[in-house]
């Protein structure tokens, strides 16, 4: 059974400028699509950001435009999620503390998408890199991050939902399995951590959008027609933001 879902943000939702004043950001796959989308927004109202992505050229673009609109200056952390390893996840959580004393949120947008596909067509390699990036790596990332996020007074973590991990059907490959066990993962982990109200996990699907991943989808769509990565932001930063407290273990949606 799919799970209930909610839209956000509210109606007429407008975030406060300094709603995330004070607060550090850590975006996974910030280099591109949404994950570039969210960094810069929440830079914009206010948060210092760490840019954790594969492609260093690409992160540093979006250091350049934070730093020269006069923002917190950011951090940058390559790492290829496909082939990282738990204790690469530990150094960097390391490193976060070391240097920012802090976290606050948390935003796994980057993915790992080949194509839709038969399960009985999926290769080794595609299996491995696919469970790898969309749920090992934003598991084990948040797991290692969990320690600092439970020191700060409002934290959240954001897991990147899809329509194939709602409701499950044919031809969505390892992609799809790996978003369905995610949101069974958010599920119990709110679960698990309602000890801990400071800190809320949710997941949050912000639909079609106009990047790279849904092109390899569907290679023949008129892209014009589809919406801009910036669409599904305002959700986001209602969830990083303290007016979504309370709110946990919720699959979400963009506001349609």
């Amino acid at each position: 059974m799919p799970p209930e879902v909610s839209q956000v943000p509210p109606a007429h939702y407008l975030p406060a400028a300094d709603l995330l004043k004070d607060r550090v950001v850590l975006v996974t796959g910030a280099g591109d699509g949404l994950g570039r989308a969210t960094a810069l927004a929440c830079a914009r109202h206010g948060a210092t950001l760490v840019l954790l992505g594969r492609t260093v050229k690409k992160l540093e673009a979006v250091y350049d435009l934070i730093e020269s609109a006069g923002l917190a200056k950011p951090a940058i952390y390559p790492l290829n999620l496909a082939g990282a390893t738990w204790n690469d996840y530990a150094e960097m959580a390391a490193t976060i503390e070391r240097e920012l004393g802090q976290l606050d949120g948390v935003v796994h947008c980057a993915a790992h998408f080949s194509g839709f596909m038969p399960l009985a067509d999926v290769g080794a390699r595609e299996w491995v890199e696919s469970l790898q990036v969309n749920l090992t790596a934003a598991y084990s990332l948040t797991r290692l991050c969990l320690p600092l996020l439970m020191q700060s007074a409002d934290a959240s973590v954001v897991f990147l939902a899809d329509a194939s991990g709602r409701e499950p059907k044919a031809y969505r490959g390892a992609f799809g399995v790996a978003k369905y066990a995610l949101e069974g993962m958010v599920k119990a982990w709110a679960e698990e951590l309602e000890i801990h109200p400071t800190l809320r996990i949710n997941s949050y699907d912000p639909g079609p959008m106009r990047t790279r991943l849904r092109v390899r989808g569907y290679p023949g769509e008129d892209l014009q027609t589809v919406a801009l990565a910036e669409t599904a932001v305002p959700g986001l930063l209602w969830l990083l933001g303290a007016d979504s407290q309370g709110t946990s273990g919720r699959a979400l949606q963009r506001a349609r």
